[in-house]
């Protein structure tokens, strides 16, 4: 019992390492007088209200002490792929026997003719255990 959930967390585990292994993702980040004000994964990140402000004359100025920081985190986007001819005539042996196997491994059946499905006993008209004196005990 213990083994099969121990399979199991770590069928789960190399699954996810393997998806999260190939993914990219972006992390930005808004830094607004050298303090961390946002973290957004995968969407920008909120700007802090006092970055822009308006003046009299309706022109908006940007303060300098506000900065955004995006960093990319690449996944592997080299994955190494096969072809069967790439691969040493035991290999292949080795591959085609097991297609083989597996493949013949879920054919149908033939459907089984029962001879006496349709057949029903005959109707008792005596007991036989009274008759034969054979009790069960």
């Amino acid at each position: 019992m213990l083994t099969k959930v121990t399979y199991k967390i770590f069928s789960v585990a190399m699954a996810l390492l393997v998806l999260f292994s190939t993914t990219s993702f972006k992390v930005d980040k808004h830094f607004c007088g050298g303090i961390l004000i946002d973290t957004a994964v995968f969407s920008q990140a909120q700007k802090c209200e006092t970055e822009t402000f308006g003046t009299a004359d309706g022109t908006t100025v940007k303060k300098d002490c506000c900065k955004d920081i995006s960093e990319i985190i690449k996944g592997q986007d080299q994955l190494k792929l096969t072809k069967f001819e790439d691969l040493q005539l035991g290999q292949q042996f080795i591959v085609a026997s097991f297609e083989y196997t597996f493949s013949n491994l879920f054919e149908n059946l033939n459907r089984q003719i029962v001879p006496h499905n349709d057949y029903s006993p005959p109707n008792l008209v005596k007991d036989i255990h009274v008759l034969d004196r054979v009790f069960i005990i």
